[in-house]
């Protein structure tokens, strides 16, 4: 007899419906085809003492799984739950009168525990368009997997509550959760927040100007000088994410593994921090069996590079290419997947190896041409891509020991959201851009055009300052930013004066 199951395979952030065959025929042995990988392979091993731990068997005839279809590889334990269900089946040990209405996905423990798998929410979101009329999988993912509505979703712990609930003698309650919720319930949570950060104006106004513009920024100060912590809270005054964002969010953090128990629909922006000694595949993505990496686990959020003269040059460079085109394309020679990775990139460094460069009261002990050398770890192209160059000094002892409270993020975020809406009307023709931090060059010249007054303010800093070619384009795109901020249909002479301010690292000789 022929039993088919169902079950899906991820790839990318994308689920693929797998139908699992089950054939038990005449003969003693056990095959199992379509492209499985050792872990599918091993499940044989697990089925068999679940099994027989609830007292069912393992057919000693020839039993054929076949994992269509065949052309896709199949990865992982997750596919343990409905091959022991298309056994049971073919074998005629049990009758499932809805097999083929459901969905099912869980790896089984020798006895006969459920244990949680990764890209639950991709396949509940397959299961869906497919028409099934439920997704059986294990407890601890069933609330992961209940975002996704019109499906029922059926938490089992052990094989054998899987088995009764096919039969009909077991009535599991399908977990039905208000996502929308619990979601704008937990849009304000803030971990930080702004009005911790005493003094810092400055470093607070270049943070809100990145926000409202969607710019990358790199900060350049002494350690200590607050530069993480400052870092840490931009998330805070970032625009709520979008109910279709947190699902994008979600979905990478699903395939990746990384939601953990019980975990629901992200409502917060990621904050990625990967430490300096990361390698290329796990900042960008891929290995044997592609995964996410930390570029697309901060989509829609904040990668924060901490030390970035400390990270290899072949790291920082393999980033360029999904600062540009916000994705990442992972190929290899059977597959290629496609990661997004539309995030903003946050870095901090020492100006000079001991960190005292440019300090107001500590004095720098780096020799001749070591500074320019430290600077040059990080490459012009990078360099290019980063709108925003902060200078952070240590706070003064009387702003630390103020009293005097600071402004919150709540009322940052306000002013944030008012110049993205500018933003939305202005770019509501071009859905490939929805911030001024990814206007292309022709669009900045229509977009960022400025009066007389402003053309002599910047052809004179660009002279006295030493500004490169390529800071032209940035100081137009941040200077349009600050006066979406201001409510200001033009770009005013006042504007352009606090964007020249932010390329600090663009004046020839800044470094000596």
């Amino acid at each position: 007899m022929v039993a088919k199951t169902f079950g899906s395979a991820v790839s990318g952030v994308d689920a693929n419906l797998i139908t699992i065959e089950v054939n038990v025929g005449q003969g003693t042995s056990f095959f199992m085809v379509g492209l499985p990988d050792s872990a599918v392979k091993e499940s044989q091993q697990r089925v068999e003492s679940a099994l027989k731990y609830f007292n069912y068997r393992m057919p000693r005839q020839k039993v054929v799984i076949n994992l269509a279809p065949a052309d896709i590889r199949k990865e992982g334990s997750a596919y343990d739950l409905p091959i022991a269900m298309g056994i049971l089946q073919a074998s005629e040990q049990v009758n499932f009168p809805e097999l083929d209405r459901y969905v099912i996905m869980g790896e089984l423990a020798l006895d006969g525990n459920l244990r949680p798998i990764k890209g639950v929410l991709p396949i509940a979101i397959e299961a869906r368009k497919r028409g099934f009329k439920g997704f059986i999988l294990p407890l601890e993912n069933a609330k992961e997997a209940s975002i996704v509505n019109n499906l029922d979703i059926i938490g089992v712990e052990t094989l054998d509550q899987a088995v009764d609930f096919l039969q009909g003698t077991l009535e599991i309650e399908p977990l039905v959760t208000d996502t929308r919720e619990i979601f704008y319930h937990s849009l304000d949570d803030n971990e930080f927040d702004f009005a911790d950060v005493q003094g810092q104006e400055n470093i607070k106004r270049a943070m809100e100007i990145a926000a409202a513009g969607g710019h990358n920024v790199i900060m350049i100060g002494p350690p200590g000088a607050g530069k993480t912590m400052l870092a840490k809270r931009l998330p805070s005054i970032l625009p709520p994410l979008s109910l279709q964002e947190a699902l994008e969010t979600t979905k990478i953090h699903s395939v990746a593994g990384k939601l953990g128990k019980n975990a629901s629909l992200l409502a917060q922006r990621p904050f990625r921090s990967p430490h300096h000694t990361i390698s290329d595949v796990a900042l960008v993505g891929g290995g044997g069996n592609p995964q996410p990496g930390e570029i697309s686990l901060a989509h829609n959020g904040v990668l924060f590079l901490d030390e970035l003269p400390e990270f290899k040059r072949t790291v920082l460079e393999v980033m360029r290419q999904p600062l540009e085109e916000r994705k990442v394309t992972i190929s290899r020679a059977k597959v290629s997947v496609d990661y997004p990775a539309n995030f903003m990139l946050i870095a901090s460094m020492n100006p000079c190896p001991c960190g005292y460069y440019n300090h107001p009261e500590k004095e720098c002990v780096c020799g001749p041409g070591i500074v320019q050398r430290y600077l040059n770890k990080v490459s012009g192209p990078l360099l290019d891509r980063i709108d925003l160059h902060v200078e952070v000094t240590p706070v003064k002892f009387d702003e630390m020991t103020s009293t005097r409270k600071s402004e919150s993020s709540k009322a940052i975020r306000e002013r944030v959201i008012q110049g993205r809406e500018k933003q939305k009307l202005r770019f509501e023709s071009n859905p490939e851009v929805f911030c001024n931090a990814m206007m292309p060059s022709h669009m900045v010249k229509e977009v960022c055009q400025i009066n007389e007054a402003g053309k002599a303010l910047l052809k004179t800093a660009m002279e006295r300052l030493g500004l490169s070619a390529r800071a032209y384009d940035r100081i137009l795109k941040v200077a349009r930013t600050i006066a979406d901020i201001a409510e200001s249909d033009s770009i005013k002479v006042e504007h352009l004066a606090e964007a020249i301010q932010y390329r600090s690292l663009d004046r020839e000789g800044w470094a000596g």
